[in-house]
C-alpha cells in the first residue's frame, strides 16, 4: 500500500473507532457507529479505500483521476473508492478522508456530535 499513513490519519480524528470485519476482509473506520472509511480490496484484489463524498464532488474527482472510481459495493452516488497503489495525490486523499469524516459526523445527532467533540 502506497499511503502507509492512511490508518494513522484516520485514527487521529476525534471519536474514531477501528474494526476489522473478517467476512468483508476490510478494516472499517467509524464515527458515532457509522462508517466513514473502509479499507479492503476490490474483486481483482487491488487495495482500495472507500470514502463518503458529496455527489457532485465525487463525479468531478472520478472524471479527473483514473484511480478514483465509484464506491465498490457501496452507493455509487455517495461513495468513491481510491486505488491505494495509484497516483492520487496524498493531499487530495487526505482532503477526501476529511470530507468523508465531516459528512458522517454532521449526519449524527447534535448530542452525539457534542459528545465526540468534547472527548
Amino acid at each position: 500500500m502506497k499511503y502507509k499513513w492512511l490508518e494513522e490519519y484516520c485514527l487521529t480524528k476525534k471519536g474514531v473507532e477501528k474494526e476489522f470485519k473478517p467476512d468483508w476482509e476490510a478494516t472499517l473506520y467509524r464515527i458515532g457507529g457509522k462508517i466513514f472509511a473502509l479499507v479492503g480490496e476490490d474483486n481483482t484484489r487491488k487495495s482500495i479505500v472507500s470514502l463518503k463524498c458529496e455527489p457532485m464532488t465525487g463525479q468531478l474527482l472520478r472524471s479527473q483521476y483514473s484511480d478514483i472510481v465509484p464506491g465498490y459495493h457501496l452507493n455509487k452516488e455517495h461513495w468513491n473508492s481510491v486505488f491505494l497503489d495509484g497516483d492520487t495525490p496524498a493531499e487530495l486523499l487526505k482532503q477526501m478522508i476529511d470530507m468523508s469524516y465531516d459528512l458522517v459526523l454532521n449526519s449524527l445527532t447534535k448530542k452525539m456530535i457534542r459528545q465526540i467533540q468534547e472527548s
